[in-house]
């Protein structure tokens, strides 16, 4: 029996998503490598999935993730 148990980091109030399960958890239950969050909210942790999905969106569309040439007229420098 092991001296310590592991715990996961999280405290009740803090909600979370379970990417292996696929289920809203509050003060996590699951380990950090399958989780999204903590949210503020049930509603916040239920909409975790949608929230990546636009936040990633908007950066594969912003020109700041982009590589631009250097020296800004095409020419390597």
């Amino acid at each position: 029996m092991p001296l310590f148990k592991r715990r996961a980091a999280g405290k009740p109030g803090e909600w979370f998503y379970c990417l292996e399960h696929k289920k809203v958890e509050e003060g996590p239950d699951c380990p950090g490598k399958d989780r999204m969050g903590p949210y503020a909210s049930r509603e916040e942790a239920t909409r975790a999935m949608e929230t990546a999905r636009d936040r990633n969106a908007e950066w594969e569309n912003d020109p700041r993730w982009h590589d631009a040439p250097r020296g800004g007229d095409g020419s390597e420098g």
